[in-house]
């Protein structure tokens, strides 16, 4: 998305894995919050337009209509007409459901990677558990 004036366009750049089994809308959803999470994207930003997203990832535009709809509902982008789409100035509080619904969206993946990979689900909760130990029972955080 580089050189269309998008804050952060150089590192924002949304993708897609169609054999991840998780719906387009909750794949661009995800990556604008893991870049709002990760600071590449900051409050005042401003996203590429619906037209763009949809022309560059070959996708419906209502698929993306309907990712940023639900950010703007939550309160994580704000729409001004005419001006386009941007990264809420104000802070959005995850709820619990929120946070448990981002954990299994990032389980399920890792469990379908694995599975990719050749790996057992076995095999993957024993490097978990093997994580678990190295890092320490408090975890990544």
């Amino acid at each position: 998305m580089e050189g269309h004036g998008y804050a952060g366009a150089r590192a924002f750049q949304l993708r897609l894995d169609v054999r991840s089994g998780v719906p387009v809308y909750r794949q661009l959803m995800d990556q604008v919050l893991a870049s709002i999470a990760s600071g590449v994207l900051q409050p005042g930003d401003r996203l590429p337009t619906v037209r763009q997203v949809a022309v560059d990832l070959a996708i419906n535009p209502n698929t993306v209509v309907r990712a940023y709809k639900e950010l703007e509902i939550r309160g994580t982008l704000t729409t001004q007409q005419g001006t386009g789409t941007f990264i809420s100035t104000r802070p959005v509080a995850m709820d619990e459901v929120e946070r448990q619904r981002r954990l299994s969206v990032i389980v399920a993946d890792a469990a379908a990677r694995a599975g990719a990979g050749g790996f057992t689900l076995d095999e993957l909760i024993e490097r978990l558990g093997e994580m678990r130990a190295e890092l320490g029972s408090g975890g990544v955080r």
